[in-house]
């Protein structure tokens, strides 16, 4: 009986670390390989997140729902992927990309909450950036 619960309790054990193991870091020329000429569409707690569109050179346009759009690029730093925008060039936004089961996912490393994103809809479309003040 003590033998059944020893397997029963390392198959739990097994099982609990699959997802850590699934979550193996993307490297740059992976990341690269998957994102560009693409638009991908974050989410966060089911709710969409935002919108960004990854040109070739390792440059990007990103928007938050409902926000302007702003240009910037990724550079890899170890096993991250770090965005800098034109309009902050001296921030810089750092996560962990790995591929999930139905999509990319990622995760921030800067400071504050942790924030874990998921690829929502991958597209070949452009994204499209209204001006600011754009109406009548």
């Amino acid at each position: 009986m003590k033998r059944i619960k020893g397997i029963g309790i390392l198959a739990l054990i097994a099982c609990l670390g699959a997802p850590l193991a699934a979550q193996t870091p993307m490297s740059a020329a992976e990341f690269e390989a998957y994102v560009t000429g693409r638009t991908l569409t974050f989410g966060l707690d089911g709710m969409a997140y935002g919108i960004e569109e990854f040109h070739p050179g390792r440059r990007t346009t990103w928007a938050f729902i409902g926000e302007e759009c702003r240009v910037g690029r990724w550079f890899d730093r170890d096993e991250q992927i770090c965005f800098t925008y034109d309009d902050a060039p001296e921030q810089e936004h750092c996560w962990i990309f790995w591929q999930g089961e139905e999509g990319l996912n990622a995760r921030f490393m800067g400071d504050g909450a942790p924030t874990e994103l998921y690829e929502v809809q991958r597209s070949t479309r452009p994204l499209i950036c209204p001006g600011p003040e754009v109406g009548v």
